[in-house]
């Protein structure tokens, strides 16, 4: 059986986003069957509706950072009953059998793990549809849950921002002591400063504007380089044990990489294209420094991640977001004017 259900998507790289209504399967055996509440707004969603790179399938109706309740579970869940409160993130699905899967690390499935939208199905193969609509249906592997504590508008973009800052800099052992340098002040940059300060880490946000300083100290950033200004950079040479880089177009990576002291390591978490211009390898090899990535977190990672915010007092800065408004917010985000996550209300679909 299939439910009609309000959405917004894009139906072509021009069109924009509008209503459209999509079909949400009632719960299989492992099923769990969500009202959603709110979602987050996430620069990949924007990439996707205009079909940036090359690969999207219309309609699509993206979103990612989910949450919401628990409107009814498929007989085989066991972790989940109606009245939860629950998140789904960046997938939904993974092979679930190769050494990734089986190691908590779905997002780097061998297969390739399936996106929260304008991935593929593994069962009936249909293409999925996200979190700007009223309801969704997500394997019970795939779905955690929001912890008491946290603001529920506050925790979607932890789904993603969060887990992506989150995730690196625990998987490279950031602690007490460390001097971590945080590279751009969007949405993931103001998350990695706060996981980074909450794990104990010395912070400095690099930036080009000038006029973030005052912001980045709110943050709770120890220091700002302004990373135009030479003479900044130079002070700033062989100083940090991490770079997390969250700028997501080409830029220069070499001034960077000169900030690390040896042994350092530059993670990469918004950056997808190639790298241009070309990394100096000598910065590399002289310094026995690291150039690494990271994609978002496991499933037991990003539970991991909610419970570290309630317990933290952590949370993502939000503009709640009108979903009629939504092309609107998507041009405010081109040019950087949102602090630092647009989350939808999802009522505003569901009066409409």
């Amino acid at each position: 059986m299939m439910t009609a259900t309000k959405a917004f998507a894009a139906q072509s790289p021009t069109s924009g986003m509008a209503p459209h209504t999509i079909d949400r399967r009632d719960p299989r055996p492992d099923d769990v069957a969500i009202e959603i509440d709110y979602c987050g707004v996430c620069h990949t969603d924007i990439h996707f509706a205009q079909n940036d790179w090359g690969i999207t399938e219309y309609p699509v109706v993206p979103g990612h950072e989910i949450v919401g309740r628990v409107t009814a579970v498929g007989p085989e869940v066991k972790s989940f009953n109606v009245g939860d409160v629950v998140g789904v993130g960046c997938m939904v699905d993974s092979c679930r059998t190769c050494s990734a899967c089986e190691a908590g690390l779905e997002q780097y499935c061998s297969e390739g793990m399936t996106s929260t939208y304008n991935g593929q199905d593994r069962h009936d193969h249909s293409i999925t549809f996200g979190g700007y609509s009223e309801r969704i249906t997500v394997s019970e592997r795939f779905v955690v849950r929001i912890p008491e504590k946290l603001d529920i508008k506050a925790a979607a973009p932890l789904l993603c921002a969060g887990i992506t800052t989150y995730s690196p800099l625990r998987h490279y052992g950031v602690k007490a002591g460390h001097k971590v340098g945080v590279i751009g002040m969007g949405g993931l940059g103001h998350m990695g400063v706060k996981f980074a300060r909450a794990l104990g880490a010395e912070v400095t946000i690099f930036t080009r504007s000038e006029s973030k300083v005052p912001e980045a100290k709110k943050q709770g950033a120890d220091h700002v380089v302004i990373s135009t200004d030479e003479d900044q950079m130079a002070a700033a040479a062989e100083n940090f044990d991490f770079m997390l880089d969250t700028v997501p177009v080409q830029h220069d990576l070499n001034p960077y990489l000169n900030c690390l002291k040896h042994d350092g390591t530059h993670i990469l978490v918004g950056l997808l294209e190639p790298v241009e211009p070309p990394v100096e390898a000598g910065a590399l090899v002289f310094k026995r420094r690291v150039l690494a990535g990271s994609l978002i977190g496991g499933m037991p990672e990003t539970q991991e991640v909610l419970d570290f915010c309630a317990e933290h007092d952590v949370s993502c800065d939000v503009e709640m977001l009108d979903i009629n408004n939504l092309n609107e917010a998507y041009e405010r985000m081109k040019k950087g004017d949102v602090k630092y996550r647009f989350v939808i209300d999802m009522q505003t679909l569901k009066n409409g």
